[in-house]
Formats: C-alpha cells, structure tokens, sequence
C-alpha cells in the first residue's frame, strides 16, 4: 500500500546559538506527529552574516542531534574532548545521552545548506553515556538508479548497509531526482516516515509539495517522490514511533517533571556531566 501525506509543516523563521538565522520547521508543536523527530531545524543562506555567530557551548541530555550539510561547513567542540569539522555532503551525529556541552560553529561558505534533527531517546536510554560520531563522505554509499541517486546517510538501504546509531533505528536518505521523473522506495510498515523538500518542488504520494517542508506519511510499504520539470532533492527520514512521553525544556528532553527538573538542578549544581565515552 503506497504511503500518502498526513500532514504538511512549513515551519517558521526564527534565531538560535549567537544569532544564527535558520528555519524552524519541526518543534514543540510536532512532537507525536513526528514520533521519534522532535526537531528540524533547516538552513539554506549564501550571506554569511546569516550563520557565522554559531552556536556557543550549551548542554543537551535525553536526545540525538544529527546535522547534515549538502553544502558548506559545521566545526564542533564537546565536553568529551572532541573536535571535529563536517563539509559538504557530511553528517555529525551526537548523542547527549545523560549529558554533554558542546558548541557548533559555522564557517563562512558560499552556501550554508543543510538540517539538524533532533532524535528522541527512548525513556530506557535517556541516561547513556554521551558520545560522538562524524560520518565523512568516505563512509557515505551513493546508489544511482535510473531517474536518479540516493546518498545512504544512515541505516539501510535494499540490503546496503551505512552507519547505525546505537539506540533507535533510523533509515537517513538523501534522494535526488531528475527533472519530469519519478521514485518510489520500500517503506517498512512498521515505521514512522516523514519526508523533507530539501530543494525543490515534487509530488509526494501524488500530493504537491513545496520546498523546505517537512511531511509526515500514513502507514504502508512504499512512497512514491516525483520530481516537477526541475530536480528535487529530498531527505526520507524512518524510524520507530516511541508513544513515550515527551517533557522538554530548551535543550533537555526528558520522560517526566521530575526528570526534567533534576537535569537542570544538575546544571545548577556542577553535577550534569555523568559520563564520558567516545565511539
């Protein structure tokens, strides 16, 4: 049964980190829509002045962040000790678990392009040690077929396997398709997909949909992607539906009140870095 759309977000304009400008398509609003996305932040600006003043150190706890950038730069800092810079085409994947600080800064490029999900953890792995992973082009699979290509970023893909995250599983494509063609991929049922119009117009189970903006899908077992007479990319995103619940507090998401309130009593008293290991 093919997938259709459920629901379309465009999101909002809106400023994080030091004043960074960016698109807030995915939030607090969207949180068992999406099930397990709890964010989507996009950025797409050839003015650096847009991006420059980056994010400065901030903690997290409770979540995955994974950032792609099609095109431009991302250099991040983390209590862990580590250091790192993604570019054109690359993924960082962090797992704050029972909680890291770190910082992400954005060179000047000619063009900032890209998203940064947030992953929910579930409740069982809220506490895992903190972690961090870079998944350079090297590691990254891309599988042509006729009417186009698809960039593996995570997951599996018809028996191709690229990086796992360790908690939930998450399928991360990056699928471009030709002008006046089309593509329809395997779904599994028993997952949550959403789809996002990284650049581009196309049809998404026969329904228009514009650039930058975030869809969910119904049930079923394929999607079929149509690109109009100019190409489109668009980043398929699939993962398992947690129905947990979702207390979240700026860069805390937690299962509850009371943990939400010991996440920030442990910022308050020196006490919210727990774990250190790296992968």
């Amino acid at each position: 049964m093919e997938r259709k759309i459920s629901q379309q977000v465009n999101g909002y304009r809106t400023q994080d980190g030091a004043g960074v400008n960016l698109v807030r398509v995915l939030g607090g609003g969207t949180v068992y829509e999406y099930d397990p996305i709890l964010m989507l932040d996009s950025f797409d600006s050839t003015n650096p002045d847009d991006y420059t003043a980056g994010f400065p150190m901030h903690p997290h706890r409770g979540i995955e962040t994974i950032s792609y950038l099609y095109r431009g730069y991302m250099t991040h800092k983390d209590s862990l000790g580590n250091e790192d810079t993604i570019g054109d085409g690359e993924v960082q994947w962090m797992t704050a678990g029972s909680g890291i600080l770190h910082e992400e800064k954005l060179p000047a490029a000619e063009r900032l392009l890209g998203v940064q999900l947030w992953l929910n953890l579930p409740a069982k792995d809220k506490m895992v040690a903190p972690a961090y992973h870079s998944i350079k082009n090297s590691e990254i699979k891309e599988i042509e077929f006729e009417t186009g290509k698809l960039r593996l970023l995570a997951g599996e893909f018809k028996g191709t396997k690229g990086y796992s995250g360790k908690y939930l599983p998450l399928d991360y494509y990056d699928v471009h398709v030709d002008p006046n063609s089309s593509v329809t991929l395997d779904t599994d049922p028993e997952r949550s997909v959403m789809l996002f119009t990284l650049l581009g117009d196309a049809y998404i189970g026969g329904e228009s949909v514009k650039e930058k903006t975030a869809v969910k899908l119904t049930t079923g077992d394929n999607v079929t992607i149509r690109a109009t007479d100019k190409k489109a990319q668009v980043l398929f995103i699939s993962s398992k539906q947690l129905d947990e619940p979702v207390v979240w507090g700026g860069p805390i998401v937690m299962n509850t009140k009371e943990e939400l309130s010991k996440a920030f009593d442990d910022l308050r008293n020196g006490t919210f870095l727990q774990k250190t290991i790296t992968y």
